[in-house]
C-alpha cells in the first residue's frame, strides 16, 4: 500500500511537483532539468484536489511549490494538512 506523502492516508494518485502543462513551456525548460520536471508524489484524492483547489494557477504551483516542503509551507495546504492528519490518525 502506498501512503500519502502529504497527510499519511492511502495513496491513490500521483501529482507532478511541476504541473505537465508546464513542462513545454520555455520559462520551465531553462531553469529545471527533465527529470525534475517529471518528479511525481503519492497523494491520496483528497489531498490532490485541495492542492489544485488552494493553488488552482499551474504556472503558480509549478514555480512557487515544486517540492513537498514548499507545498507544505502554504499557510492554505498547511493548515488542511493539520486538520487532515488528524482525521488520518483517528
Amino acid at each position: 500500500m502506498r501512503q500519502c506523502e502529504l497527510c499519511g492516508d492511502e495513496a491513490f494518485n500521483e501529482h507532478h511537483l511541476i504541473p505537465r502543462h508546464c513542462h513545454r513551456k520555455s520559462w520551465f525548460k531553462k531553469r529545471h532539468s527533465k527529470e525534475m520536471m517529471q518528479q511525481t508524489i503519492d497523494v491520496c484524492a483528497m489531498c490532490h484536489r485541495m492542492i489544485h483547489n488552494l493553488v488552482p494557477d499551474e504556472k503558480e504551483l509549478g514555480r512557487h511549490y515544486n517540492t513537498i516542503e514548499l507545498l507544505v509551507a502554504h499557510p492554505e495546504i498547511e493548515n488542511y494538512l493539520a486538520w487532515k492528519r488528524k482525521r488520518v490518525r483517528a
